[in-house]
């Protein structure tokens, strides 16, 4: 008899156990495959069309720019050595027979003299402003280096975009080409985009050829990659028609690997090389001559253009390696495996912090499943946000931003899962800050607090691309992977959460984010996926905000 109540007390330990872990166990299990599952598919390398180059052929020419992470032109006193330019041009001579130049200040003097130690041509620019001085200096300094190296120095550049800066005069800037056009052998261009040459057309007269630009992400009415192509093609024959006398040659043409997408326009490593290839494809057919924009990315460029201006470069700043091989297989997501593995472990945390919670607590209906519904995306999209945070901070201010909605995003499923443990309700912001000191406990501040700071950087980001949006990232990433998780722990509390007044500073909330929600979508337009994203993101926060309630008054 003893043996046999032994054994049955064993078993009634051990079937409660049981019970206990084995759907979260098994429901974990199926949420990490499917992270998995999901990663890989984002990460599958897509194959590219064939080489647009012959076996053994090089590309016409790439912009080339000196400046690493660190380096910036804009920062007085900034000169790059010749041995990093060396090092520079050592890598591009293998793949190009030409680089594009922009100045000579920074060290960029020195580039003839090395390019031609490494069989490389160059289309040597001159950077014209409104500063009459620093322009004599640069074509003084041009016309000595277009003598020294005749057969090194291609055709000389008078003036980037000038015009569309609105740096000069259009009859200013002829009497300069013309200045240095008197002074040296090779041909002499300017280049600016093409709406411009077409606005003034008189300059080709004092020109051997035209250089226009052409990059279908900064058109003002943006165009998904698949139609760059076609795009460039259009653009180059109107220009060829209206100045007929003069060989136009693409001078900019490129894409961006990463940043926040423009109507169609997503960056991509598999856009950029996409558009790359299609452009040098159409170039072969139609026998015109394309520069690439550009050798390297130029990380200094972000604090102008936003994320994207840093990321042009057919070579990454850091490894110093190419982004794509023509004709091969690119990925968007190259490191899915880490990002995968850090939402399975997020994952496993937001699971064990229930779980551990859930075991000391009364058993909650249907938990398990909640904390499945919780955890699942937030768990993917944090390994989105992991990638984005050093591509998208480039600031003491961009990084205090990144890190906090990283920070928030991973914080967010993991407290709503124990509160949905513990059976908490979600506090007010008034009660989080007027409640007594008996009522602040850790799970409560904990619970408020990071939904207190979702929203604040949610109106922070929201206002953003609202009143200055051309250079601002899109966080979708992050506000979804916070957003989900406080929508399920709402819309899973108990009708009698409700009863109370609506709570003013969350209804205020949810009316700017509701509003800002809808400009933004018609702003950036719908074929902004990461736009309409982030729009219903915020909906949703704003639907969570709206139905917060004060507690009933005592009185």
């Amino acid at each position: 008899m003893a043996d046999h109540a032994s054994a049955a007390n064993a078993t009634g330990v051990a079937r409660p156990l049981r019970h206990t872990l084995g759907q979260p166990i098994a429901l974990l299990g199926l949420t990490s495959l499917a992270i998995g599952l999901t990663w890989w598919w984002l990460g599958i390398p897509v194959q590219l069309p064939p080489s647009p180059l012959t076996t053994g052929e090089k590309l016409y020419c790439v912009s080339y720019a000196p400046f690493r992470d660190g380096q910036d032109p804009l920062v007085e006193g900034t000169v790059v050595s010749p041995q990093q330019i060396d090092e520079d041009l050592t890598l591009l001579s293998r793949y190009t027979d030409c680089i594009r130049t922009y100045s000579i200040e920074n060290g960029l003097d020195k580039v003839p003299e090395i390019a031609q130690r490494h069989g490389l041509k160059v289309l040597h620019g001159i950077w014209l402003a409104n500063n009459a001085e620093r322009n004599r200096r640069q074509i003084a300094t041009t016309v000595e280096l277009a003598k020294q190296y005749p057969d090194t120095i291609r055709a000389v550049i008078v003036g980037n975009e000038v015009l569309l800066r609105g740096d000069m005069s259009a009859p200013d800037l002829a009497a300069l080409i013309r200045q240095v056009k008197s002074q040296v052998s090779m041909p002499v261009t300017y280049a600016d985009v093409w709406e411009y040459w077409l606005r003034y057309r008189e300059l080709q007269t004092v020109v051997d050829f035209v250089t226009i630009h052409i990059l279908p992400y900064w058109e003002d009415f943006p165009l998904r990659a698949s139609l760059a192509a076609a795009h460039v093609d259009n653009i180059r024959k109107d220009v060829a028609s209206a100045i007929p006398n003069k060989e136009i040659m693409i001078g900019e043409v490129g894409w961006p690997s990463a940043g926040r997408m423009r109507e169609g326009a997503l960056p991509s490593p598999f856009n950029q090389a996409r558009v790359i290839q299609d452009v040098l494809a159409l170039a072969a057919r139609e026998k015109f001559r394309v520069n690439v924009i550009e050798a390297y990315d130029q990380p200094w460029k972000r604090a102008l253009e936003g994320t994207v201006g840093g990321h042009w470069g057919l070579i990454s700043d850091g490894r110093r390696q190419f982004k794509f091989v023509f004709g091969g297989a690119v990925s968007d997501h190259p490191h899915w495996a880490v990002q995968a593995l850090a939402g399975i472990l997020l994952c496993c945390v937001i699971y064990g912090s229930a779980w551990f919670v859930e075991r000391r607590s009364d058993p909650v209906r249907l938990l398990w499943p909640r904390i499945a519904a919780l955890a699942f995306l937030p768990a993917v999209m944090f390994g989105w946000t992991i990638e984005a945070v050093p591509v998208d901070s480039f600031s003491v201010g961009g990084w205090v931003r990144s890190l906090s909605f990283a920070a928030v995003a991973a914080a967010a499923p993991i407290v709503c899962a124990v509160a949905s443990a513990a059976g908490r309700p979600m506090p007010t912001f008034a009660a989080l800050i007027g409640g007594s000191w008996q009522e602040r406990d850790a799970l409560r501040w904990l619970l408020g607090g990071i939904f207190a700071a979702l929203v604040l950087l949610s109106v922070q980001a929201a206002l953003g691309l609202v009143f200055d949006p051309r250079y601002r990232e899109i966080p979708f990433a992050p506000l979804t992977a916070a957003v989900v998780p406080f929508l399920v722990f709402r819309f899973s509390q108990p009708s009698g959460a409700q009863i109370g007044t609506r709570a003013m500073a969350e209804t205020v909330a949810a009316a700017v984010l509701a509003a800002c929600a809808g400009y933004i979508a018609v702003n950036e337009s719908f074929a902004n996926w990461q736009a309409v994203w982030f729009c219903v993101a915020l909906l949703g926060l704003a639907l969570i905000l709206v139905r917060a309630r004060d507690a009933p008054s005592s009185e």
